[in-house]
């Protein structure tokens, strides 16, 4: 393809595969200028392919040359840019013709997957090619669809657009490991019009100054040079901070006057300054099992399925397996009574489904009707008669069952499936499935493919009865029609609806032995399909083994969604191991993860591994749940469990499963738990900024009053920890051996760079055998003298405050530059404090968090 294309996608267009619809022109006419070739003047677009030149480079091979990217040729093994070795860095910079937006890069790709394809690579982006930040973390697929990723195109802080002249792509791995990497094609698209970016560089050139400024204030401020700060500020009419934050800089840093900043931090946590922060901070998780006060109650069993009717506080549990047959039992828990009820014993026999296990059901809120979909037949019971896919209603009002069609796939919906997805659109009457196995004959199975057929997205529209068939999967026979819309089908992925966005979110799953990781939102109304993890790639927390920042994919994933909080849950519990089922090892664990779709962030918001579990350590404690070294019980690894959610309580329920017993594979499990999540509270908040002041203020008075300062350790500070919590009371007890520190400045300062020097005053300390002895005496026993950093192991460099080191000449001056030292040493633990609890405000309101010393480069 010619570098001098100008067709471009529109804004909205989609990512990755999927989104290649959206560049259909550009794929059709290659290169063709359609929108001028009338004469008609080219409509303004805010997405446009840009042109740019190759910049630099770190090497190339032979013939393999840089300027290859500039041309698409997927039939021509030699037209692209390989680097002459694979050791790092290696590099590819591009050169824009002027600044521009860009918000799109296209990798083309050979006709077929090729081992120098990039797996992981990495996009900077500048102004300048020797100062870039990260605008892209990401890989490609190994086949020969060309991939499309969204670059981040606005300021840290998203308030500006971020201009860009020069384009840095660094590859990091290739699909062959011992590879060089190659790049194929390149295409950039975004707006460098004048008319466009003028205003925008305008701005963000403005915000850097302002930015810069700020950055001097911070330093001056810190450093003590009070006159150019003043200066500064006055001049350039630029405030460091919100005036709030100011007064608790002089509260806290000029004057000591930790009292008043107490009462000042107590002020803003009251104000909610603080809630912007509570609620970016990970949920804490508490499990419960729940000992229902029921006479009867579910039995052991795995596939089975539950809903919520969070109106009426109602769960309802269907069939599954016990371990030996299918099960068609109908239950249901009434959470405000703590108890459950059998409501059919066997389905069947009142006009109700058959027993089966992998089904799915859904309940709908309007109707307050349960529907169900699917299940899983062995192969040997498997005939063209016996794998009609049925399609059931429970009204839960009059109790009773309703066969609504004998066989969907008759009637234009799914043919029967197992290990697929539904999901509920209350407000437009219509229920979603997704995936799952066909189920074929056994005749069929036999003499036919060997090949498992996937079943694609359907809709079900409860008012009109009537099925719709929205994409087929990938292989289906008329996928390759234009007009056909397709996807890649999967069994064991988790999907839930999201009935405010009107959207789909589709994550993980499984296609053979291909475990997908993509994550996926469908938007119901547009049908644009995005590709979450490509938007947002590197964006989380996680540590351990999930080291891609997102849930192991597997076929243990259970999720739910709170549309309120705009967030996805995913419980991720036993994980497959070399294709065996046996699959409790000593490695099980649990984990738990939180997907914000506000921020496009992962959180882990535990992991809790559970030893290996057989035939003779097995009792119905450590089935149904591990102890913990704090006495609580968590559910133990399993799969073929079910979790839901009650959004009115914002509370989560799970039910039964398999524990993976290799001795015993017929265990199924019928523990029932309540897992409950909360934010920091507001209380915790301030009892910890209490914390952080008053043991500034017990360090600084241990230096000059050890036994004032004992008694505000016993009292003040004792008062704001919880004496329950194994880390807070450590921390406490070590704060005592203060008292007992050698305070020779000389000795502190070579023992401990970031622990300040003491002053002379309080030097008699170790010298006064009563007052030593009292101490020892009163307080908390056990403790020895130990030689601390007062921030516990965070440097004073870290902050961006200096320290002000200065070694004595002669003896005559060493008692006044002790003084002066230790005067500059507590005002830089205050302006360490100072940066800690800013932190936690909203920081609109703060100081920037870089220092200008961040800058400097020696």
């Amino acid at each position: 393809m010619s570098s001098s294309s100008t067709s471009s996608p529109t804004d909205n267009s989609s990512h990755g595969s999927v989104a290649l619809s959206s560049f259909g022109a550009i794929n059709a006419y290659s290169g063709t200028n359609t929108s001028t070739q009338s004469g008609a003047q080219k409509p303004f677009s805010l997405s446009e392919r840009l042109k740019f030149e190759i910049y630099r480079y770190s090497s190339y091979s032979p013939n393999y040359l840089p300027e290859n990217v500039l041309v698409d040729c997927p039939n021509d093994q030699t037209s692209r840019w390989s680097a002459y070795s694979n050791s790092p860095p290696q590099f590819l910079t591009l050169k824009l013709r002027r600044p521009a937006i860009v918000k799109k890069i296209k990798f083309g790709k050979f006709e077929k997957s090729h081992v120098c394809n990039i797996k992981k690579f990495r996009v900077y982006g500048g102004l300048d090619d020797d100062h870039m930040v990260l605008l892209l973390e990401g890989g490609l697929k190994n086949d020969n669809i060309p991939e499309i990723f969204n670059l981040r195109c606005l300021t840290e802080d998203g308030s500006e657009n971020l201009p860009i002249l020069y384009l840095k792509i660094v590859p990091l791995l290739s699909w062959g490991p011992s590879f060089n990497f190659s790049i194929w094609y390149i295409e950039l698209h975004g707006q460098d019009d004048p008319m466009y970016t003028s205003a925008r560089m305008k701005n963000y050139n403005t915000r850097r100054e302002v930015e810069i400024i700020k950055l001097c204030l911070k330093h001056f401020r810190q450093q003590g040079y009070t006159s150019a700060f003043e200066a500064l500020q006055k001049q350039t009419n630029v405030q460091l901070e919100h005036p709030l934050i100011s007064e608790l800089h002089k509260y806290l840093v000029v004057q000591g006057d930790f009292e008043k900043a107490e009462r000042f931090v107590a002020e803003c946590i009251d104000e909610g300054l603080m809630d912007e922060y509570l609620h970016k901070q990970d949920y804490k998780h508490s499990w419960h099992m729940k000992h229902s006060e029921s006479e009867t109650k579910p039995g052991n069993r795995g596939g089975h399925q539950l809903v919520v009717d969070a109106k009426k506080r109602l769960i309802y549990l269907y069939g599954g397996w016990d371990g030996y047959q299918d099960l068609s039992d109908l239950w249901v828990y009434n959470i405000e009574e703590d108890n459950w009820s059998l409501l059919c014993e066997r389905s069947e026999l009142v006009n109700g489904p058959t027993p089966r296990s992998c089904h799915k059901m859904v309940f709908d809120p309007i109707s307050e009707n349960i529907f169900m979909l699917g299940r899983y037949l062995d192969n040997s019971i498997r005939t063209s008669d016996y794998i009609k896919s049925d399609f059931y209603l429970y009204d839960t009002r009059a109790r009773n069952w309703m066969q609504i069609c004998d066989d969907t796939s008759q009637v234009g919906g799914p043919h029967l499936v197992y290990d697929h997805q539904m999901c509920m659109d209350a407000d437009k009457r219509t229920i979603y499935v997704f995936g799952g196995k066909i189920l074929t004959p056994r005749s069929v199975n036999a003499t036919g493919s060997i090949e498992p057929e996937y079943s694609g997205l359907f809709s079900y529209h409860i008012a009109t009865n009537t099925w719709s068939q929205i994409m087929v999967d990938c292989h289906h026979s008329s996928a390759s029609q234009a007009d056909v819309m397709s996807i890649k089908s999967r069994i064991t992925h988790c999907m839930v609806f999201h009935n405010k966005q009107r959207k789909l979110y589709i994550y993980g799953g499984q296609r053979g032995k291909e475990d997908l990781d993509e994550f996926l939102s469908y938007d119901v109304d547009t049908q644009a399909i995005t590709v979450l993890n490509k938007e947002h790639p590197h964006h989380g927390t996680t540590a351990g083994n999930e080291t891609k920042f997102e849930p192991s994919s597997g076929y243990t994933l259970r999720s739910t969604i709170d549309c309120e909080r705009d967030e996805i849950y995913i419980f991720s519990s036993l994980s497959k191991v070399k294709d065996r089922r046996d699959i409790q090892h000593i490695d099980a664990a649990n984990s738990f993860w939180v997907y914000s779709l506000r921020n496009h962030k992962w959180s882990r918001i535990y992991y809790c591994r559970h030893s290996g579990q057989d035939a003779n350590t097995i009792s119905r404690s450590n089935v149904l749940g591990a102890s913990k070294a704090d006495g609580s019980l968590e559910p133990c690894p399993r799969y073929a469990h079910q979790l839901v959610y009650d959004d009115v309580a914002n509370t989560h329920y799970l039910f039964g499963g398999n524990p993976g017993i290799c001795q015993q594979p017929q265990l199924r499990l019928d523990d029932f738990w309540v897992l409950q999540l909360e934010k920091p509270k507001r209380e915790e908040i301030l009892k910890h900024c209490r914390f952080l002041v008053r043991k500034l203020r017990y360090e600084e008075m241990a230096r000059q009053d050890p036994l004032k300062a004992m008694q505000y350790l016993r009292h003040n500070i004792a008062a704001v920890i919880d004496h329950a919590d194994a880390e807070q009371l450590n921390n406490f007890h070590k704060l005592a051996s203060l008292l007992f520190k050698n305070h020779d400045s000389s000795l502190d300062r070579e023992s401990n760079m970031t622990t300040p020097a003491l002053c002379a005053e309080t030097e008699d300390l170790e010298t006064d055998a009563d007052v030593t002895a009292k101490l020892k005496e009163e307080v908390t026993d056990g403790i020895a003298p130990e030689n601390l950093s007062l921030e516990s192991n965070e440097s004073l460099a870290s902050s961006g405050i200096s320290e002000a080191v200065s070694s004595p000449t002669s003896s005559s001056t060493c008692t006044k530059r002790a003084r002066t030292e230790c005067t500059s040493e507590l005002k830089n633990k205050r302006a360490f404090l100072f940066n800690k609890l800013v932190q936690l405000m909203p920081p609109s309101m703060v100081q920037p968090e870089r220092n200008l010393s961040d800058f400097v480069v020696m």
